[in-house]
């Protein structure tokens, strides 16, 4: 346990340099409150998608990606021993995100632009209560890729071994019309 939690202090100190790097923005910085999403535009590289909305995402389309602030949620959630109710505070925690988002959208320069958001998980579970729809990566080397980037956050968060096993990561869409009509105010 205190090795996990001199990891999550080590990268909760490196996580500034990578926030540089990856030219993330903060919702707070629009919105003026705490939230565990970082956004920014990207081009989809993907293969066609087709919402359940009807919502079409071609190779190109401008869409705004969303990354957890993971170094955030681990070092809240680590006092949590309980797989459920870390999963339960995370799925919480990206709920309360969602509004903040459908806010940043709808006040962007380029919204009517922007597709919708995707995002990039190995969570399996609570995203279609979220209304974030899941298709598989089709990129092998992309999946491999996004699989090991991920593992050392699946070692960090999980409590029991048994969870420890690597899983395959997927992408996470919502349409435009989805995000702002389900958390508008």
């Amino acid at each position: 346990m205190k090795i996990k939690y001199y990891l999550i202090q080590l990268w909760n100190l490196l996580d500034p340099i990578y926030y540089f790097f990856s030219r993330l923005q903060c919702m707070e910085e629009s919105t003026g409150n705490k939230h565990v999403l970082r956004v920014r535009l990207t081009r989809y590289r993907g293969s066609t998608v087709v919402l359940s909305d009807g919502t079409n995402i071609y190779k190109n389309d401008l869409l705004i990606k969303i990354h957890l602030h993971n170094a955030r949620l681990l070092k809240e959630a680590l006092h949590i021993e309980n797989e459920m109710k870390k999963t339960m505070y995370i799925y919480k925690s990206v709920k309360a995100s969602l509004p903040p988002l459908a806010m940043f959208l709808s006040r962007h320069p380029k919204r009517n632009e922007i597709k919708g958001i995707v995002g990039i998980t190995t969570i399996n579970k609570g995203h279609a209560r979220l209304r974030f729809e899941s298709f598989p990566i089709t990129s092998c080397s992309y999946k491999w890729f996004k699989q090991l980037a991920h593992y050392p956050i699946y070692l960090l968060s999980s409590t029991s071994p048994a969870a420890k096993k690597s899983r395959i990561p997927q992408y996470l869409f919502m349409s435009k019309d989805v995000i702002l009509n389900e958390y508008s105010s």
